[in-house]
């Protein structure tokens, strides 16, 4: 391997650790209140619900996989639906409407008060994102973004912020992957004992 492909892989890695080391010293107490207000939610019969854009949408469907098949323990399926899986939803929203109303129209459809929306942003400027935050709000639904740089206006939008706060995307979306399995975790946990 050449000493220039090392240096790149070396500092990839060390970047990714810099940027959890940073998250970590000050806003661990985030991903508790996200994991508390889902379990509870489960707790009381209701849904989560997650969305976002690109890699933000593969995360969403990452993180409902591990709420609806497993995580490290074996427990019930617990309901959280993908707002992204569906293209048939998906396209005839932005079709019939715009873009920006494809989580919102899914909210109305399929959220009630007591369920938990999980907004995605690297960026924290999605205009979708907020949109269904703010419907789901709207509806009485607990809301939580989980974005990158400075949280825009979607972070604003939440009741709960998850911030990373980089301006490098793949380095949010790194930590991000780790503050949905830190999640996941304390929701199985919360499961199990209940």
């Amino acid at each position: 391997m050449q000493a220039d492909t090392t240096d790149v892989l070396r500092k990839t890695f060390l970047d990714a650790i810099a940027a959890h080391e940073q998250f970590a010293k000050s806003k661990l107490g985030t991903i508790a209140a996200a994991a508390e207000v889902i379990s509870q939610a489960i707790a009381a019969g209701r849904k989560v619900v997650a969305f976002g854009n690109g890699g933000s949408a593969a995360d969403a469907q990452h993180f409902v996989a591990e709420l609806v098949g497993r995580f490290e323990k074996e427990r019930r399926a617990l309901p959280a639906i993908a707002f992204t899986t569906n293209t048939s939803v998906v396209t005839a929203i932005a079709n019939d409407y715009a873009y920006d109303r494809v989580f919102v129209r899914q909210v109305e459809a399929l959220c009630v008060a007591g369920d938990v929306a999980l907004g995605i942003s690297t960026s924290g400027g999605s205009p979708n994102v907020e949109a269904g935050l703010t419907a789901a709000k709207a509806l009485g639904v607990t809301t939580i973004a989980l974005t990158g740089r400075d949280g825009g206006r979607v972070g604003a939008a939440a009741d709960i912020h998850v911030n990373v706060a980089s301006n490098s995307t793949p380095r949010v979306q790194e930590v991000q992957r780790t503050i949905m399995h830190a999640m996941c975790s304390l929701i199985e946990n919360s499961v199990v004992a209940g």
